[in-house]
Formats: structure tokens, C-alpha cells, sequence
């Protein structure tokens, strides 16, 4: 089978690399350079598109002894991950760039390039697995290792893409037993901390990334009646839940603490309210994807659970897909009632749909409905 493994630069792409070498595939690497001014040493544990890191993942397949390249999709990224962004922020949402990366650029881009040019298989450090159904359909599933479980991120995932798919990992009880087998391995990779910041927001400062990019006007801060608290100094550098930072000059009436409920970037409103207000009773998502075969079960209530961050837990709900036809066409959407309450739900937020540990598929959160506010959309 020819293969190719996209290395970032990290320990887990690497041992992934070695295992596809290891079961006698024709394997050749590829390392995604998505910044045309990428920095020249990693800070910390940000990023993952540094020089640094091509570095690394070129000694590594030197190691393997596999042919290494370096692939160009800086302008790709540019647009699908970075522009839909601060696109994203200016509507008043809240994305998730990784999710969106993994989509555009490591299932799509990278996806459509490797077929083309004859590849089987393209392999990632990715902790989850791809299995099929009764039918030979490819579904997706958790990594065994569930702390370190990626299936969230993973969720955009078709099921044309997943036929194409392979992780290696999926199976490991650890990271810890990653790392030592990177260790025994040789690779230098096998301490290297993982990355948690956004790679394209220098030391993770957003608020300032984004005063740069869209340039953020002061507005009102409004309580749930309308009345002006405050002054913000632009809605998008404030996020749903947020405590500190909202320069309100006086408290509330019953002396608590007020949070973000919405942020309306139409009128430059930021409204906060009591910490109850963000419990949430129902979401509703659009552009809603499947990690497999496609639901045919329109309108039909079925049990799942759902997964509203990547690291969060999952959340028993009922779930049902529907057409809106509000806007003169059929829309497919998605309406998700947790048993419990979500917490600080925002929407641009992706939620994922699991039956068990399969998963089912996503959709980006677009309403939700508060479960204490009666009859009342947080954010419109």
C-alpha cells in the first residue's frame, strides 16, 4: 500500500510514520508548511509550524529512511483557516480553527493532493480510530486512550475522507506509551511538549491579534433589560461565560457576579447576566456532517451523546436532524437537548454527535436556548 504520513514535527506523527514503515509500506512523509513567515524557534509548547518543526519531522523520516517533502498550503490555510477566523469573530461567533484546519487543510487539501498523486492511505498522529459497519461503510470512532482522545476535532470527517484515513495510535492505552516508544526508537521528538495555543496567534495574546485584525470599537455592556452597565472595548474580544474584564462600574442588585451571554456584533453589544443564564436547555446547529453513512432518520428523536469542546465531557442528550424552510428552501439542521444542562455554550462552537464510542457526526452551533431565561434565544 503506498502511504502518506503527515508529519508535523510532534512525536505522535512521527511514531505514526514509523509504524506505517514498520508493516512493510511504501511510505513517503510530508510536512504542511502553512505560514509564508513561519517562526524560527518554537516557544514553549505553542504551535505547530515552525521551521523548528520541519526540522524535526525531516530528521525523522531521514531516520526511517523515507523520501521527505515539504508541501505549500500557506495560502489555503490563509483563507479557510485564518480569514474564516476573524470572519467568525466578526459575526459574533466563536470558532474552533483546529476543527477547521483538520477539515480544509489536513482532510481536504492534503486528502485531495495525496489521491491524486496515487496515494492509498494518508496516516496522522491523530488518537482516534476508523472501523465499518455492517455494510463496508468506514465510521469513525474514540481512541482507546480516552484522555487524549482527538475524535472531537476529527468530527468534519466524511465518510469518502475516512476510506482514506489511517491512525496508528487509536489503539494505545497512553501517551506516556507513545513517548517511550519514540524514546526507543531514537527520535529526539519523544520529550517534545505537545502544542495547545492557535499556531497562527503569537504567544496565544487573541484579544490583541484580533484588535490588529479587525480593529475593536468600544460599545455598550447591557443587562437582560437592555440597560447600560458599561463600556466594552470591542464585543469580539469577549467570550460566552467570560467573569473578568467586563469594566462594569457597580455590581448587581443581589451582589453576585456577572458572565458573557451573548455578544452581538450587529449593534456592538456585549449582554452579561447571573451565572444561571448559561445553562443551556437546546442547541440548534447547521451545516451538520456525517462521520460514516448518513442519518435517514430526518425528524425521528433518537438518544446520543454530545460533545460541545475537545476537551470537555461528553453530555447524554436527544437529538433530531430537521429541514427549517424558515428562509424559503430546506435547510438541514440538527436540534440537540442535553439531559443536563450545557455550560457557556457560544455559538461558532462545533458539537459532536456520538452513539456510544462511534461517531455519529458534527454541526456548528448556531442557537441556543437557555434553560432558565424561559423561552429565550441566548445571543439573538
Amino acid at each position: 500500500m503506498k502511504v502518506l504520513a503527515a508529519m508535523s514535527g510532534g512525536v505522535d506523527s512521527a511514531v505514526a510514520a514509523a509504524r506505517a514503515v514498520d508493516a512493510g509500506h511504501e511510505v513517503v512523509a510530508v510536512h504542511l508548511a502553512l505560514s509564508r513567515m513561519p517562526g524560527t524557534l518554537r516557544t514553549g509548547s505553542r504551535g505547530c509550524c515552525t521551521i523548528e518543526d520541519s526540522q524535526d519531522a525531516q530528521r525523522v523520516a531521514n531516520m526511517l529512511g523515507i523520501p521527505f517533502y515539504v508541501w505549500d498550503f500557506s495560502e489555503r490555510f490563509k483563507a479557510d483557516v485564518v480569514d474564516n477566523f476573524i470572519d467568525e469573530y466578526k459575526a459574533g461567533r466563536t470558532p474552533n480553527p483546529c476543527l477547521r484546519c483538520n477539515e480544509k487543510i489536513k482532510f481536504e487539501a492534503l486528502l485531495d493532493k495525496a489521491i491524486a498523486l496515487g496515494f492509498d492511505k494518508v496516516v496522522t498522529g491523530h488518537y482516534a480510530e476508523v472501523g465499518e459497519d455492517s455494510e463496508g461503510n468506514p465510521e469513525l470512532f474514540r481512541a482507546n486512550a480516552y484522555a487524549k482522545d482527538q475524535s472531537y476535532v476529527l468530527g468534519v470527517l466524511n465518510a469518502q475522507q475516512l476510506k482514506h484515513c489511517w491512525f496508528p495510535l487509536g489503539k494505545d492505552a497512553s501517551k506516556a506509551d507513545v513517548r517511550a516508544e519514540a524514546n526507543e526508537r531514537g527520535f529526539r521528538v519523544a520529550s517534545k511538549p505537545d502544542s495547545h495555543d492557535i499556531c497562527f496567534i503569537p504567544e496565544g495574546d487573541t484579544r490583541g491579534w484580533l484588535n490588529e485584525k479587525i480593529g475593536l470599537e468600544d460599545g455598550d455592556i447591557l443587562d437582560l433589560e437592555g440597560n447600560k452597565l458599561g463600556t466594552h472595548q470591542g464585543a469580539s474580544g469577549y467570550t460566552i461565560g467570560q467573569r473578568k474584564g467586563l469594566n462594569i462600574g457597580y455590581p448587581a442588585p443581589d451582589g453576585k457576579p456577572r458572565f458573557v451571554l451573548s455578544i452581538s456584533p450587529v449593534n456592538n453589544t456585549v449582554t452579561v447576566g447571573p451565572k444561571e443564564a448559561l445553562q443551556i436547555a437546546e442547541i440548534v446547529g447547521i451545516r451538520p456532517s456525517f462521520a460514516g453513512k448518513t442519518v435517514d432518520s430526518i425528524g425521528e428523536e433518537f438518544d446520543c451523546e454530545v460533545q460541545i469542546r475537545a476537551h470537555s465531557d461528553p453530555v447524554p442528550a436527544i437529538a433530531e436532524y430537521f429541514y427549517d424552510d424558515s428562509e424559503g428552501g430546506q435547510e438541514l439542521k440538527v436540534r440537540v437537548r442535553p439531559n443536563e444542562p450545557f455550560d457557556s455554550v457560544a455559538p461558532g462552537q462545533s458539537a459532536v454527535l456520538y452513539i456510544g464510542e462511534r461517531v455519529l457526526g458534527q454541526c456548528t452551533i448556531d442557537e441556543t436556548v437557555s434553560a432558565v431565561l424561559e423561552n429565550s434565544a441566548i445571543g439573538e
